[in-house]
This record gives C-alpha cells, structure tokens and sequence, in this order.
C-alpha cells in the first residue's frame, strides 16, 4: 500500500536526472504517461492480487499457511533488496532499456508463476518477477522527471503517478477475488503477461532513452542483502515448523548474520556503496526507517492472516474476500491525504506518534479476534483503525526521511524507505507467521484433548476427533479432508478455533511491534514543521 499524495516526487535513484535532454520531452505526453503509470499499477497490483489466492494456491500445491508466505516473501525479498540497485542501473544503462527490461521480466515471472506445475517453479517466477520490479519500478520514476517539462505538465503527471499508486492495492484486491473466484488462481498472475507486452512496445515508440550518467554497480552489496535477508527469512519459517535448535534453523540464522554484517562493513568502505551509511546519521531520518520497517511487517501480516481468516474461518469466497478489504485500501489512502493537509500545522513528529498510536490500537483490537467474531461486529471496525494510523503516517515519514538531505541523495533516501516497507514486510511477515504456527500448535493440541474428553464422556462420536485430524492435515497441505470432516460442525469449530488462536497471536505480535514504533517516533524522531517546509514527499509503492 501507499501514501499517494505527494507535492513533488524524487527520484529513487542516487543522481538526480537532468532537467533537460538533448532529444526533447515526450511528444505524446498523454501516451508516454499512460505507459508509464500502467507499469507503475502492474507492479502496485501485485502488492494485493496474489495475497487473495493464496488460500487457493495453498492448497493446489498442498502448501500450509506458513509455507505460503513464500509466495509472499521471494517476491518482496528480490524486489526490496535489488530496488537500489534497480535505480542505478536506470542512471548508467538509460532508463527506457531498464524500464523495458523490468517490465519484460516481470511479464516473464508472471507467466512463469502461473504456468507453474510446482511450488518451487512458484516461487522462482516469484523472484523474477521481485527482479522486474525492482528495476521496472524506480526507472518509472525517474522517467516522469526526464519525459515531462518541468512545471504543470510534470505536477499532473507526478499527481497520476501517485494516484495510480495509491488506487493500485484497491484494484488488486478486488480483480485478484474476480480472477480467483471465476478463473483460476494461476489469472492473478497471467493477467501481467499481456499488460507488460504491450507495455514494453508502447516504451519502445513512444519513450525517449535518458542520457546515461557514469558510474559503478555494487554487486557485491546487493548480493549479500539479499541473501543475507532471504536466510533470516528462512530461519524464522523453518523455526515454526521444524524448531529453534534444528540445525538448518541455526545455520540459517548464523549464515544470515554473517552475510548482513558482511553488507554493513562493505558499505562502510565502498565510494559506490549502494546504501551509503552516512544517510542514517541523523537520528531522525534512521527514526523514520525503523517505523517504516515495522508499518511493512505490520501491513503484510494483516493482508495475509485476515486473507486466510475471512476464507477458512469466516468462508468467504476469494470475490468476497477481496470485497472486504477494499474499505482498508480506502482508508489508507483518505487517512494520508488528510495528513498530508495537516503536515504543515502539526508537524512531522506528532503526526507520526499519533499515526502509530492508533496502528497500535487497531492490532491489539484485532489481537482479541476468535472463531466466533463477524466481519461486520469485529474485524472491520480493527481493520479501520489500524489502517487509518498506517495511512496517517506515511506522508511525515516520507519528509522525515528526506529532510535535511543533500540534493543528489534525496532519491536514495527517500528510495530506503520503499526498501523499508519491502524488508521490512518480508522478515516481520517470518516472524508473525512463527508465532502464528506455534500458538496453532498449541490450541491444536488443546481442542485434541478437548475433543477426545468428549467422545470418552460419550458427549461426541467418537469420528469428530478424526474429523479434526483430517481439517489439521488438510491445513498442513498433506491430505485432503473427507466430505464426512468438511460437513462435521463440532470438529469444524475447534479447527476454526485453532486458526483463529493463532491469527490472534499473530496480531498481537504485530501490536508489540507497533508499540516499539509508538516509542521508537517518540524518542528518535524530532524534525519539526519548520524544517519540512519545502521537502518533497514521494509515494511509497
């Protein structure tokens, strides 16, 4: 999701591109923005439209719940540890050739994850696709300031941009439950396939190439990010299933630590580092990038617990599911564009606080949801207060992160925040889901003993303890349930117990991690309104 009001937007690269171009501004403007817009709401799109199939996916690849953030993680995890280096890479090979090659590969990733006759070809067309987006998305950007005069004619079209943004998870939410309900799971990502062809050919006519700026590529950094991230990422899942002392758990961990630390120490060395660390000196801006972590993994962890609760607990259709969240993707979106009015006024800072505040509130609300609760009675009402203090806080985050930076690297910082939202998705999604699977485990264990207490009482038939077996199974993708399970209501309840027990865990890690953003705000984070007077905010895709 994204803040989508913006007064100018940067660059997401490390060089500002020039004003002017020796070739001329588009000739067809209103084409060349079309293109561009379309590529910018492909890529906002898949934010959401695969998160409503993937109860659907789970269980044609026989896939459980905690299995399927994979579906999730390889995507955000190549899109948000290659995105700097996506930029640069528009700044020295031009930015319509990298614009058309992150399109082509995300148009490839698509159609390689729906053709996909497994799960691991899933998450490999997954990866490509993160990789297309990841170049596809910042030279997007950038092409509006090189395609479009400075003035009214960029304003409006940077004013498109941030609503096409904006609208973008709405609109995947409500086509991802059209595609899944009436197509198949696999249309969700098919759909990309056309939509980037004909994307690619229209750059082709009718966007110019970008001069190109001279300098390196840090290959070397975004390597060791990203697979540093993808081990952390993997400890946390295979720790929910497997434990925290299994040695492939271990090893992931200790590999991921030394990688990552391998990262920081290179970009304490390197001139070309491509996340320099001298922009996290002001404790502000570091301030900012921490709360900016947490809103990411609280954002994903709601998308995919209430996706898989409002379908097996509440039994919704995928249409229906995607119904029910558009009311978060509008009040995301209404809460930024108020905050944006108040900015000035209030400042930065308290806005912050409050925004995280009131996030906080809506997860601990949703921390209380059971078997029992409605949409209407209980999860809405949640699912608008949390979203209303997400959608508060990204415009001050915005200027707190580029405040008081020097020109050239307002891209770069305001870029890390996108980075932020994508990291910081992918590893608190990993740790959500663990506490999620262990305090599943648990309540499994618990309606087991409940169940078996009442077929010895002779209060139940002795068939609903292995009725709830086969729902349990079922879940962990090893077995389908029979028909006698699936229409048995005493061992459906305890099932749909044990899902929301850990749903409401799960919730009420992600309110934790609100709270430390609450103090985190109000101990690092001291810009005042004075001093973001003339920043640019920039939408967060």
């Amino acid at each position: 999701m994204s803040s989508s009001t913006s007064r100018r937007v940067v660059s997401t690269t490390h060089q500002q591109a020039p004003a002017t171009r020796p070739n001329g501004k588009a000739k067809h403007p209103g084409l060349t923005l079309l293109i561009i817009a379309g590529a910018q709401l492909m890529i906002v799109l898949d934010g959401t439209i695969v998160n409503i199939a993937l109860p659907k996916m789970g269980e044609y690849f026989g896939k459980n719940q905690t299995d399927m953030t994979w579906a999730i993680n390889s995507y955000t995890l190549a899109f948000g540890g290659l995105l700097l280096l996506g930029g640069r890479a528009g700044d020295i090979l031009g930015r319509r050739r990298m614009f058309m090659v992150g399109l082509g590969l995300f148009a490839l990733g698509s159609l390689l994850g729906g053709l996909a006759p497994n799960f691991e070809l899933l998450i490999f067309g997954r990866v490509i696709q993160g990789i297309g987006g990841a170049i596809a998305s910042p030279t997007a950007l950038s092409l509006i300031a090189t395609e479009f005069e400075e003035g009214p004619e960029r304003t409006r079209a940077f004013a498109v941009f941030a609503a096409v943004a904006g609208a973008g998870a709405a609109l995947g939410l409500l086509l991802g439950g059209v595609l899944t309900e009436y197509l198949t799971w696999r249309w969700v990502l098919f759909v990309n396939v056309p939509i980037g062809a004909v994307l690619v050919v229209g750059a082709y006519v009718y966007v110019h190439e970008s001069d190109r700026l001279s300098g390196r590529f840090d290959w070397l950094g975004g390597a060791l990010s990203t697979i540093g991230m993808t081990a952390l990422v993997y400890g946390f899942i295979n720790a929910a299933s497997k434990g925290w002392s299994e040695p492939t758990t271990v090893g992931a961990f200790v590999v991921a630590l030394v990688l990552l630390l391998g990262f920081v120490a290179l970009q304490a060395k390197r001139s070309y580092a491509m996340m320099p660390l001298r922009i996290f000196r002001d404790k502000s801006r570091s301030g900012a990038y921490i709360v900016m972590l947490i809103i990411g993994a609280a954002m994903f962890g709601m998308f995919f617990f209430v996706t898989y609760f409002v379908q097996l607990v509440l039994g919704y259709s995928s249409l229906k599911a995607g119904l029910a969240f558009l009311p978060v993707a509008f009040t995301i979106g209404t809460a930024a564009q108020i905050s944006a009015q108040l900015l000035a006024r209030i400042g930065p800072r308290n806005l912050i606080i409050f925004g995280s505040v009131v996030m906080a509130g809506g997860l601990f609300w949703l921390s209380s949801i059971s078997a029992e609760s409605s949409y209407l009675g209980h999860l809405l009402p949640s699912l608008l207060v949390m979203s209303a203090g997400i959608g508060t806080i990204f415009v001050p985050l915005t200027s707190v992160a580029v405040a008081g930076v020097e020109p050239h690297e307002a891209g770069l910082a305001s870029a890390l925040l996108n980075v932020g939202q994508q990291v910081g998705g992918s590893i608190g999604l990993s740790v959500l889901t663990t506490v999620f699977a262990t305090a599943s485990r648990s309540e499994g264990k618990n309606q087991g003993e409940r169940l078996g207490a009442l077929v010895q009482s002779g209060q139940e038939q002795p068939t609903v303890l292995q009725h709830f077996m086969e729902l349990s199974q079922q879940a962990s993708g090893s077995v389908r349930a029979s028909a006698g399970a699936l229409q048995d209501a005493v061992a459906n309840q305890a099932f749909h117990t044990v899902l929301a027990h850990g749903s409401s865990r799960g919730f009420l890690a992600a309110a934790i991690f609100a709270v430390v953003a609450v103090v985190v705000a109000a101990t690092m984070i001291s810009t005042g309104k004075d001093e973001i007077a003339d920043v640019p905010l920039t939408p967060v895709p």
